[in-house]
């Protein structure tokens, strides 16, 4: 506080959050309510909302998120937004800008682009008759591993993002 100024915000539009996050860097806060994340400043303005940012639990649990150092990147375990039946129960780690609101990257499981269940180019095993593509168990795994996360790192000299799951196992996605 630099003097003894008081700024009182509206209960329309300043709800009180179920967590928060001070971003000194840029001196600002990260609210979190309702599965939602929003961005405000000293003045009780709104500065950014975010457009493909619905965090996967209700209360907000910060081992699910992660800012990195220059505080400009959010990553966080998401509701996946697709009715894709492949992606089961699973959610997405989105990548959004914080100052802009902007989705900037989604890792998620997805049935794109389905694969002819004769075509063994990416097998480990050529030439095997499989029951279903290889691609497939891949993406299936993708699923298996977005599902329940507990705990979310971003390893930014890595840039490798780390998982833990509810089953114990930690996944490290990187490209």
């Amino acid at each position: 506080v630099r003097n003894a100024e008081f700024t009182e915000v509206s209960r329309m539009e300043f709800m009180t959050p179920s967590a928060f996050i001070f971003l000194y860097e840029n001196q600002l806060f990260l609210t979190f309510r309702n599965r939602t994340v929003a961005v405000w400043n000293f003045r009780g303005e709104l500065v950014t909302s975010f457009e493909d940012h619905l965090l996967w639990h209700p209360d907000c649990n910060t081992n699910n998120i992660y800012i990195t150092s220059d505080q400009d990147l959010i990553i966080s375990y998401c509701k996946a937004d697709s009715d894709d039946p492949l992606e089961g129960s699973a959610g997405s780690i989105n990548i959004s800008n914080i100052l802009t609101g902007k989705c900037l990257a989604k890792i998620r499981a997805t049935s794109d682009n389905p694969k002819d269940e004769n075509d063994d180019s990416d097998s480990p095993f050529p030439g095997r008759t499989k029951k279903r593509p290889y691609s497939l168990r891949i993406r299936n795994t993708v699923a298996e591993a977005l599902e329940d996360i507990t705990a979310l790192f971003y390893d930014e000299e890595r840039n490798e993002i780390y998982t833990g799951n509810r089953q114990g196992l930690v996944h490290v996605w990187s490209n």
